[in-house]
């Protein structure tokens, strides 16, 4: 059985537009949060292969490092056509300064080489992967999926990352281009559409309770 979460929790991220959607996500539960970024914890090196080894690694190192329970996540686009790049070095293909557009740049241009024009040819999905860790060393994994298309040019100011590239499945809009509602507003007023707010919904039956 899922153990329960029911007092204040470090979100094991410096990245603010996480943070945000984090804080958004667990405010109808009354959980109390703070952030690593806040605290002034490290990050921890991300060696794990997959979005759920990384988004332990962070839990954890947060966890140990605040002696409170951890959230954390791993996320990033996976493009079919790129061999399932960027991945989990999603982060890291927008460098040391964040430059998502640059991001965005390198991937349609490696669509381009790879003559990936129609829908079909640019596949892709986003992945979150999130974790909840204790200080004893107790973890809870919890992952969502959702799929579209890298759209271009990329559209929208809204979200962060390379929301304005992700065109959802039934939707005419990007990422980029929804509200925080839309996106990854909770049932019953909203549809829980993002890949971060399917895991999140799994995360919430198993081990939150509404306030």
């Amino acid at each position: 059985m899922a153990r329960q979460l029911s007092g204040p929790v470090i979100i094991a991220t410096h990245n603010l537009g996480k943070l945000r959607e984090m804080r958004e996500l667990l405010a109808p539960y009354g959980i109390a949060t703070q952030s690593a970024g806040e605290l002034g914890l490290p990050e921890p090196e991300e060696t794990g292969t997959t979005f759920a080894e990384n988004a332990r690694i962070k839990a954890r190192a947060a966890a140990r490092a605040s002696n409170q329970p951890a959230f954390a996540d791993d996320s990033g686009l996976v493009v079919d056509a790129l061999g399932g790049e960027p991945g989990i070095h999603s982060a890291r293909w927008a460098g040391p300064d964040k430059d998502f557009r640059a991001a965005m740049n390198r991937i349609q241009t490696l669509l381009i080489e790879r003559g990936a024009k129609t829908p079909e040819q640019r596949r892709a999905h986003f992945i979150a992967a999130l974790c909840l860790a204790w200080p004893d060393g107790h973890i809870e994994d919890f992952e969502g999926r959702v799929d579209g298309v890298a759209v271009w040019p990329p559209r929208g100011d809204k979200g962060f990352g390379y929301d304005p590239l992700f065109r959802p499945d039934g939707f005419d809009i990007t990422f980029g281009q929804m509200s925080a509602e839309e996106k990854h507003g909770l049932p019953p007023q909203a549809r829980g559409l993002s890949h971060r707010a399917r895991a999140f919904m799994k995360l919430a039956k198993a081990c939150l309770s509404e306030r």
